[in-house]
């Protein structure tokens, strides 16, 4: 019973496997339930509210500010921050009446009751104490018609509140929703806004789109003209937030605007923008869009900085070569300024489309040359190409036609957001501003860390941390054979529980649930992190190790029997027993280590530049993250290592970890608070371990986790991870799979004579099989480059041992073509095994081999390549590794288009979207005997049906024409140019590090 997510199923052509993890979580019935006897108290709006021992203190003063955080149709988020001006007070409530008929859906920091328009929140269980001066901040989500009037009156504790602050209003005016442009577009945008308290005005009106912002204007009539907007299938969302002179904020609701291709006459020029080395050129390229009668005269002019050069003045095109690229070259004269230039490189003819293309000079006196102009562009693209939702959400890719890990590319997953935390540590890095290092780390927390109200963790028993249940190798075993709870088997105590709850006063985890959809196109709107946004959280995989992204069922996180099954949801498809309403999440350990990791540097960097107070607050979230990654470190169903059956020792403390990175942990529980479960997973693969942020975490002061042994948890940790990279050292260099303490998911015995790590079993393909998970090249990349990044800042020379060998390995096998474009190692191939580890004498592994059965140009894994070198490089001095990494980036870069770096990948894959299972082929969906149930959008679930059948949303995607005459047998397999994020990111945070640690 595991949900994860894995690489493609590649069963009919050689596709390359792309930037793929996966994770698993348990789900829970009716069996977890376990009743006690309430302690005194009085229900509140659903949730159990303490009484106090002892009257609280009548407050004497209080002050209220009321903001509109954000606004849509028929619903918005409040916030409120109430200062206690009188007595403390060891209980509180806060009182107001809507002038209106808002009614209020949730509440969190605080517990909601409503009669008519009058409003009471009071204090939650856990902040109930409020000194003399001090203040709380709860908020809440509420629908209403019409006018949503903000209230100007508030009372605490029944005293009237002085000096109400209410929030501004604000709406744009212009354009139109849905109004459409065409590219390269002007849209200029206006807003209107007001304050309604007497002597508040308006400070300032900033305008967004997709969440990135755009420009301010401090004065009315508030406009903003967005210039050069490109094309994209999706909508771009327009908004405005308004800042009154208090302080208090208001976000309009979202205006959809599109902007089209050109449909007539148009010149294509890439890369747009462009950056050009000082002292050097960059080439241009420039063609027609369709075919023109007669010839065409392109005069090419610059405009801006006149050190910016561009050669020819015109090109021609015929009706016979309008399609072949014509090249422009663009140059920047030496200068002795340190200033890098700016120009425009104008395109135009008589009768078509013209093109402007921003050129940047690269200016050879700036830090980092080339290569950190190079980052600022990338940055620039990620900030503007569509890869935000209006909530500002880093999607998985901007394309949207995507089935890989995520099932759609506008789905996100805790990696992208640790990959934007990181992209925004290195924009610090480079220009010294935190102010988005710190927006990354609090739109993280507030969108993809479930709140409070999302995981009501009551009835939780840390000494039965949860019920047993099988894997089963196949999904059509499941729920017949694999999700069968078996409350018989005993499980071991979960040893961190007490400790967190403890240290930080409430039952919650702080950790990220993986996968989330983020426009919600399946329509669960599950668990939704902020009312009135489309965010939902769900699940996909879910039955053992075979399960390939294309016979999922995608299902919410919170479950309650509104979609699927009539009375059940999605439960009979992976679990036996009595459905039970009930909410789940899983975190994969990797995404927020990386996290943890971006935040050291983050703190190195702010420090060298004088300004660690900018990033102290978002630094200490992260160690409060690493606190709760420890469940990462334990085996699923907390039993000791060496299992070879279900009656095996269960776990009485920390002797149930293995101190790794394993593949998930999970929590969940019922809906109604009564039952909760946690487990930890039993499989290690090497492409999760971060030795950098387990030694971060255990040796930096302004990382320590607050919770008494966690320090020791962490340095127990870096030293372990170090021995398994140790243990998977192949002989020629790279590192093989990992180890598993449940053999088969079921605590089976393995064969006779596997070699064991600390008790675990040797797996070269730990969780998932379909394909061998370590085949992957990239899990070597991403992997390597954190024991290069731990080398570099700790010199550690155990580590650059197995750094010596591994890049010999890698750089033996990457080579370059003559116009300096890349091949690095793809699909890998595994023989032998490692020896049995003995830690006081280990063994070097001459029986265990990779070989290199395909290379590719996998444009985020050869970054990540490049920044391992880059750092390894750096601190060994190591030239081969130095110059690979700079043929490797320059050879990226050859790639670039107007939306960040991108080489078409043809999909032989998509063949599946129409697989139906049979017993004769396991590859298609598989939908158990007896289930009928329905999708949001009324897709029907059930035995026979496709993986498209549940998804009909695809037939509407712009790109799906392609894909439906390759299945139809009338085209090709399909090939697209996908914008992944995390890829994209990785690419800008390759040129800095290249940049700044050897330079140009």
């Amino acid at each position: 019973m595991a949900l994860r997510t894995k690489p493609l199923t590649l069963p009919h052509a050689p596709h390359p496997v792309r930037n793929f993890h996966e994770e698993l979580y348990s789900v829970s019935t009716p069996t977890r339930r376990r009743w006690r006897g309430l302690a005194a108290g009085i229900l509140v709006a659903g949730a159990l509210v303490a009484l106090p021992a002892g009257t609280a203190h009548a407050a004497t003063g209080c002050q209220v500010t009321y903001t509109v955080r954000s606004q849509w149709q028929n619903g918005f988020t409040g916030d409120l921050v109430v200062k206690n001006l009188g007595d403390a007070l060891s209980s509180w409530n806060v009182t107001w009446t809507f002038a209106g008929n808002q009614q209020l859906q949730q509440s969190w920091n605080g517990d909601f009751t409503q009669s008519g328009n009058q409003v009471t929140i009071r204090n939650a269980p856990w902040n109930g104490s409020l000194p003399s001066g001090g203040t709380v901040n709860p908020g809440f989500n509420a629908g209403y018609s019409g006018t949503n009037v903000s209230p100007t009156a508030f009372a605490l504790n029944g005293v009237a509140c002085t000096g109400p602050n209410t929030s501004p209003t604000v709406s744009i005016t212009a354009p139109a929703a849905n109004t459409r442009y065409t590219a390269p577009a002007s849209i200029p945008i206006t807003a209107t806004a007001s304050d309604p308290d007497a002597g508040d005005s308006i400070a300032k009106v900033e305008f967004y789109h997709d969440g990135l912002l755009l420009g301010t204007d401090t004065s009315s009539p508030y406009t903003y003209t967005w210039t050069g907007v490109p094309a994209q299938s999706a909508a771009y969302s327009l908004q405005a937030k308004a800042y009154d002179s208090k302080g208090a904020v208001t976000t309009s609701t979202a205006v959809p605007v599109f902007v089209d291709a050109p449909t007539g006459p148009a010149i294509l020029a890439t890369p747009s923008p462009l950056t050009v080395p000082e002292g050097g050129s960059t080439p241009l390229s420039v063609k027609l869009n369709q075919a023109p009668t007669s010839n065409v005269t392109v005069a090419v002019a610059r405009t801006g900085d006149t050190d910016i050069t561009v050669s020819p003045t015109s090109l021609t095109f015929t009706t016979a070569n309008w399609n072949t690229a014509q090249t422009v070259t663009v140059s920047a004269a030496q200068d002795a300024d340190s200033v890098n230039g700016a120009a425009t490189i104008n395109l135009t003819a008589s009768g078509w489309t013209s093109a402007s293309v921003p050129a940047n000079e690269s200016d050879d006196d700036v830090a980092g040359g080339t290569y950190v102009q190079r980052f600022l562009e990338q940055y620039q693209k990620l900030h503007s190409s569509g890869y935000f939702s209006p909530e500002g959400v880093p999607y998985h890719a901007i394309e949207t036609l995507v089935v890989e890990a995520p099932d759609h590319g506008h789905e996100t997953t805790s990696e992208a957001f640790s990959y934007w935390i990181w992209l925004e540590a290195n924009y610090g890095r480079v220009k010294q501003d935190w102010a988005p290092f710190n927006k990354a780390w609090e739109t993280m927390e507030k969108y993809i860390i479930p709140t409070h109200a999302n995981q009501t963790t009551g009835g939780y028993n840390p000494n039965d941390p949860a019920d047993y249940a099988p894997e089963a190798d196949q999904p059509s075993l499941y729920p017949s054979q694999g999700g069968k709870l078996d409350p018989n088997v005993k499980v071991g105590v979960d040893p961190l529980y007490n400790e967190l709850v403890s240290t930080y006063g409430n039952a919650d985890i702080y950790g990220m649930h993986w996968l989330e959809d983020v426009d919600n196109v399946y329509g669960f709107s599950s668990c939704t992190p902020v009312a009135g946004s489309k965010v939902s959280y769900i699940n996909t995989y879910q039955r053992g190790p075979q399960e390939s992204v294309w016979e999922t069922v995608a299902h919410p996180s919170c479950e309650n029997f509104t979609y699927g099954q009539s009375g059940a949801g999605y439960l009979p498809l992976f679990i036996s027993g009595t459905p039970a309403k009930q909410w789940r999440y899983t975190n994969a350990p990797d995404a927020d280590a990386r996290a943890v990791q971006a935040a050291y540097w983050a703190l190195q960097w702010a420090t060298e530049q004088g300004k660690a107070a900018d990033v102290t607050a978002t630094v200490a979230k992260a160690a409060k993250m690493g606190d709760y990654l420890r469940y990462g470190m334990y085996d699923k169903y907390f039993k000791k290592p060496g299992c070879t059956s279900t009656s095996c020792a269960a776990g009485t403390g920390k002797d149930s970890a293995a101190y790794l990175m394993s593949w998930y942990y999970a929590w969940g529980g019922d809906m109604g608070g009564q039952w909760a479960f946690r487990i930890g997973s039993s499989h290690n693969h090497q492409g999760y371990q971060n030795p950098l942020a387990a030694w971060a975490l255990a040796n930096v002061s302004a990382l320590a986790p607050r919770s008494p042994s966690a320090k020791a948890d962490w340095q127990t940790s870096l030293g372990r991870q170090l021995e398994f990279y140790q243990w998977l050292q192949s002989s020629e260099g790279a590192f093989a799979g990992g180890a598993t303490n449940s053999w088969g998911g079921n605590y089976s015995a393995p064969p006779a004579g596997t070699p064991t790590f600390y008790g675990m079993f040797y797996d070269y393909q730990p969780v998932y099989h379909d394909p061998a998970s370590n085949q992957w090249f990239g899990f070597q990349a991403w992997s390597v480059e954190r024991v290069a990044e731990y080398y570099y800042a700790t010199g550690d020379a155990k580590a650059k041992a197995m750094l010596d060998k591994w890049v010999s390995w890698a750089i033996a096998n990457t080579t370059f073509t003559a116009n300096g474009d890349f091949k690095i190692p793809d699909t890998l191939s595994w023989t032998g095994a490692p020896n049995t580890w003995n830690p006081s004498s280990p063994q070097a592994n001459t029986n265990l081999h990779v070989s290199v059965v395909s290379s590719g140009t996998d444009v985020g894994v050869a970054a990540a390549y490049a920044r391992l070198l880059t750092f390894y490089g750096a601190k060994a001095n190591n030239a081969a590794a130095k110059t690979t990494a700079k043929k490797l980036l320059d050879g990226i870069w050859l790639h670039t288009d107007s939306k960040g770096v991108g080489i078409p990948e043809t999909r032989a894959d998509y063949n599946r979207f129409d697989d139906v299972w049979s017993s004769s082929n396991q590859q298609g969906l598989f939908i158990p005997s007896g289930y009928s149930g329905t999708m949001p959008n009324g897709d029907v679930i059930a035995p026979g049906k496709s993986f498209l059948d549940i998804r009909s949303f695809y037939k509407s995607d712009p790109a799906w024409p392609a894909v439906q005459a390759y299945l139809n047998g009338t085209g090709p397999a399909p090939t697209f140019t996908f914008h992944r994020f995390w890829a994209q990111s990785d690419i800008a945070m390759a040129m800095a590090d290249y940049g700044l640690l050897i330079g140009s």
